[in-house]
């Protein structure tokens, strides 16, 4: 199982499970198709929308360890 932490980049994320997606999109980050967020860490993309990045961290790392 891959483990994710708050510098993986969102374009990583999507590589490693596309399904993230839907997380990120539950969590108000809806621009994960735009090209620059393909370049932003969890971590920026987090403090850009005002949330903590550790919560969206162990959203991510408990759906991956389904």
């Amino acid at each position: 199982m891959a483990k994710v932490t708050t510098d993986t980049l969102i374009g990583q994320l999507l590589q490693i499970d596309p399904n993230i997606a839907g997380i990120l999109m539950r969590a108000g980050m809806h621009c994960i198709g735009c090209p620059s967020s393909q370049m932003e860490s969890i971590a920026e993309a987090a403090m850009v929308h005002g949330m903590d990045a550790d919560v969206l961290v162990q959203q991510i790392n408990d759906f991956l360890g389904e």
